[in-house]
């Protein structure tokens, strides 16, 4: 089993701007999020903390890591957030206004990045033999890997909040999705189907 971990709130976050590759630090706000979410990750089932080698991701990293007296392992390039060239430090707003097809300049292709997520998660277990990880990432290299795994458009998939947690787990030779920001997959594939039924309506 691996938790792909959403890392926390930075100042970006707060005000909306797209980080990508930017090496946003953590916020006051995020650190705290980071030593209240420990506690759900609690009862000793997990066996390591690993993460993105971005700042912010590293350092909830860190900060989980000494909340659960875990061993913290090693940074995963695979892990790093979608690279938006351009369009870091943009709002949503201001990104609708000059890319409105999203075509940003120096963006990683959207179908590259689940692939490179599925690699790191494939890294991941090899480095430390099948044991349940936490594994702390960025909101879109997780939804992007969500989708890989489970077949749906990533853009049907939920926006998920700082410190949110999705299960996924490598059984019968291939990985399967067990949660969503903390939503059971059953439950939340639903949300995802019903999503991308409506944007078909509106198209």
């Amino acid at each position: 089993m691996l938790a792909l971990i959403r890392h926390g709130q930075t100042d970006w976050n707060f005000a909306g701007r797209l980080q990508g590759r930017t090496d946003i630090p953590l916020n006051a706000v995020g650190r705290a999020q980071a030593r209240a979410a420990a506690s759900a990750f609690s009862g000793g089932m997990w066996q390591a903390v690993v993460s993105s080698p971005l700042g912010r991701a590293r350092e909830t990293a860190e900060i989980l890591a000494d909340a659960l007296d875990l061993p913290l392992g090693g940074t995963y390039d695979e892990l790093l957030e979608q690279e938006y060239g351009e369009g870091e430090g943009e709002t949503l707003t201001d990104l609708a206004v000059r890319w409105p097809d999203r075509a940003i300049p120096g963006k990683e292709p959207d179908d590259e990045v689940g692939p490179r997520g599925l690699r790191g998660l494939e890294r991941i277990r090899r480095d430390h033999g099948g044991a349940p990880v936490l594994a702390v990432a960025h909101g879109a290299l997780i939804r992007f890997t969500l989708s890989s795994i489970s077949g749906h458009n990533p853009r049907h998939y939920p926006r998920l909040d700082n410190l949110s947690s999705s299960h996924v787990r490598f059984e019968d030779a291939a990985w399967r999705v067990h949660s969503v920001g903390g939503i059971d997959f059953a439950e939340a594939s639903l949300d995802i189907e019903r999503r991308g039924a409506e944007v078909e309506r509106a198209a």
